[in-house]
């Protein structure tokens, strides 16, 4: 799964993982989560809601109403006609929040508006940096996000081999467009350990101690 996000703004993606993440950037805060004795997944690891939750959110498709500005406003000076001065800062404040989030909640629509008529299903996504295609859109984005599900290859994600490692200032192409998109792979909560070597899933081997303490009962 992928959260589509604009060139220009890696600060989102920042938002999203803070130290965590593959690649380059990502590997000061691996470390010191290594040597805190937890090793973290090469991928951050989130459900799909919890992923459209957070984009939606930072692409202003969860507006704040005018009334929580309004009493907030009123809260704060509850004398009414003291503190003229006061209240018209913080009036402007609102109001320049407002119109902030105005536009963040356009440059949101528009590009939900673009990733929903690329991501259709069987569409390609193409690594900028070789031309090669590194994933196809299985499902279209959630209503309101750039969350979509695409069938991505494990070598390019980091999750196979050593070799390749997802980056924060990845370049991709979407279907037959030439404009150019970031994504933010994630693993989803269900998804397993997989060996590194193999791209297969971990076997657990069971330990056969417990078994022999058993039968010596």
């Amino acid at each position: 799964a992928s959260v589509i996000q604009e060139m220009g703004l890696e600060g989102g993606l920042d938002k999203i993982l803070g130290d965590f993440g593959a690649g380059e950037d990502g590997e000061k805060g691996k470390t010191k989560l290594e040597l805190g004795g937890y090793v973290p997944p090469p991928l951050p690891k989130i459900s799909s809601a919890g992923a459209g939750g957070i984009v939606a959110i930072m692409m202003g498709s969860v507006p704040t109403t005018a009334s929580s500005t309004t009493a907030e406003s009123e809260t704060s000076n509850p004398q009414g006609g003291e503190n003229v001065e006061e209240d018209e800062e913080q009036d402007l404040e609102a109001k320049q929040r407002q119109e902030e989030l105005q536009k963040v909640r356009l440059a949101g629509e528009r590009l939900q508006k673009e990733i929903a008529e690329l991501a259709e299903p069987g569409a390609s996504i193409v690594d900028k940096h070789d031309g090669k295609t590194i994933g196809k859109i299985v499902a279209p984005p959630a209503p309101g996000t750039t969350v979509l599900l695409a069938q991505m290859r494990l070598d390019r994600l980091g999750l196979l081999g050593d070799k390749e490692k997802w980056s924060r200032t990845n370049r991709i192409l979407i279907g037959d467009s030439t404009k150019e998109y970031r994504y933010l792979p994630y693993l989803p909560l269900w998804w397993p350990e997989i060996d590194p070597e193999t791209g297969k899933e971990k076997v657990v081997e069971e330990e056969e101690d417990g078994e022999e303490e058993l039968d010596d009962l």
